[in-house]
């Protein structure tokens, strides 16, 4: 039998602030993001079994992902914990989601943390292979497992 990679594509809104930026990005601003998830591992075996041929169940999938990624980062302002103090308050009282992350805001952060959170939540004999985060249309960063051993 042959590891099989399955992916599945999700799409949220938020608003990212660089702080200590010397670029446009150090202004409030938002994206659509969109997020693909690939996952590995040996489709199941066992013709008595509801899941026979999958690797995961792409509803797990979904479930997952929506549940500890999607719906806490859509339509939320994350900020950096670095930023001060007074800063973040002024935040707080004008956005309702407001995620204060202990890193800088950026797409390569943001997808290495969404990997991390994905990685405890997959099912046993399934393994996150990668993670691909597309800020823009034309600008992404990725995540693999094989150079994050």
């Amino acid at each position: 039998m042959s590891v099989i990679r399955v992916t599945r594509e999700f799409r949220f809104e938020m608003a990212h602030v660089l702080w200590n930026y010397d670029g446009p990005c150090r202004n409030v601003h938002g994206h659509s993001y969109l997020l693909y998830v690939t996952l590995s591992g040996l489709p199941l075996d066992d013709t008595d079994h509801p899941r026979n041929g999958m690797v995961i169940d792409f509803r797990d999938l979904k479930r997952i992902v929506l549940e500890h990624v999607v719906n806490r980062f859509d339509h939320a302002l994350m900020v950096s914990g670095l930023a001060p103090a007074d800063l973040v308050e002024s935040y707080r009282k004008h956005f309702s989601n407001v995620i204060v992350s202990p890193y800088q805001p950026t797409c390569e952060n943001i997808v290495s943390d969404i990997a991390s959170i994905i990685s405890d939540k997959i099912p046993e004999g399934v393994s996150l292979h990668s993670v691909k985060l597309y800020e823009t249309a034309n600008s992404f960063a990725e995540w693999y497992a094989s150079d994050n051993r």
